[in-house]
């Protein structure tokens, strides 16, 4: 009875061990046989962990740290001629045109009395003390009223005009130095209805039969700029030397040249009424020196 029981078990024992072999080798549809907790591992691990790596020292975190930032260095503008200017208004605000209306210069707008400068060291040129200008003439030589020039060191000549009045001293052959006082500014001349400016320009000496050259030949405004905010060192006299070439020393008017009247032929003009005082009048620089040979 036992041994009947014993035989029953093995054979049930070993259908079990045939259908578990089976189903091993086949397994279902889709389904693996294997179970992934006994999958066989097969090459080397790969690491997916991050590793920290030492950790620096004190010493070593601030070498790596950067300094803070200190105040920006400045780095002066370069050197582009070998002379140094001044913007023409000192100790006031001012405006000017940044373009071409009637004639190449500008309208430095500025207040009643503000200081003409000489923008460049320099001699004394011609000077005009007295507003000539009239309305019913508009004469063209008349129309900056007082005025100074300079020749500067760098050949070129410069023209404030619509002064107020002219600084003691100031008189043709007079060394000045950039900065220094040449007059005030005001409205004579055919400003007389605006408001208060300097009539600047820039050109080259010529004599006083030639005020159309004075009145203004090379634009001077991006030299204004520079004086101003930029660079002091930027020189008109390779663009005033330039022009001359192509123009002349005496070239022809050609914009604002005829007065309103004229004196008839064969007439003598009245003679202007001037004061007692023997300055008060244009006058001249008599030197001759060449352009560009300052």
């Amino acid at each position: 009875m036992r041994s009947g029981h014993i035989g029953q078990w093995a054979a049930v024992a070993g259908a079990l061990l045939l259908t578990g072999a089976c189903t091993q080798a086949t397994g279902l549809a889709g389904v693996s046989a294997s179970s992934p907790s006994t999958a066989a591992a097969t090459g080397t691990p790969s690491v997916t962990a991050t590793i920290p790596g030492p950790i620096p020292s004190a010493e070593h975190q601030a070498a790596e740290e950067p300094p803070e930032g200190g105040d920006p260095v400045k780095v002066p503008p370069p050197k582009l001629s070998k002379y140094k200017y001044t913007f023409p208004v000192k100790g006031c605000k001012t405006t000017y045109q940044r373009q071409l209306l009637v004639l190449p210069k500008t309208t430095i707008w500025a207040g009643q009395g503000c200081s003409f400068v000489a923008p460049i060291g320099g001699v004394v040129d011609e000077v005009n003390i007295q507003n000539r200008w009239s309305p019913a003439t508009d004469a063209g030589a008349d129309r900056e009223g007082r005025f100074v020039t300079i020749v500067g060191d760098d050949g070129v000549r410069y023209l404030g005009g619509h002064l107020d009045s002219v600084a003691e001293g100031v008189r043709p052959g007079v060394r000045v130095k950039a900065g220094q006082l040449l007059g005030r500014v005001g409205r004579s001349g055919n400003a007389r209805d605006t408001a208060t400016n300097l009539y600047f320009a820039i050109s080259w000496k010529t004599g006083p039969a030639f005020w159309w050259v004075r009145r203004g030949m090379v634009k001077p405004w991006s030299y204004l700029d520079a004086w101003q905010t930029g660079n002091r060192t930027y020189s008109p006299r390779e663009e005033t030397l330039a022009l001359r070439g192509r123009l002349g020393e005496t070239p022809r008017c050609a914009v604002q040249c005829s007065s309103k009247k004229t004196p008839q032929a064969g007439k003598t003009p009245k003679p202007r009424k001037t004061r007692d005082n023997d300055d008060d009048v244009i006058t001249v620089n008599p030197s001759t020196t060449p352009f560009g040979q300052q």
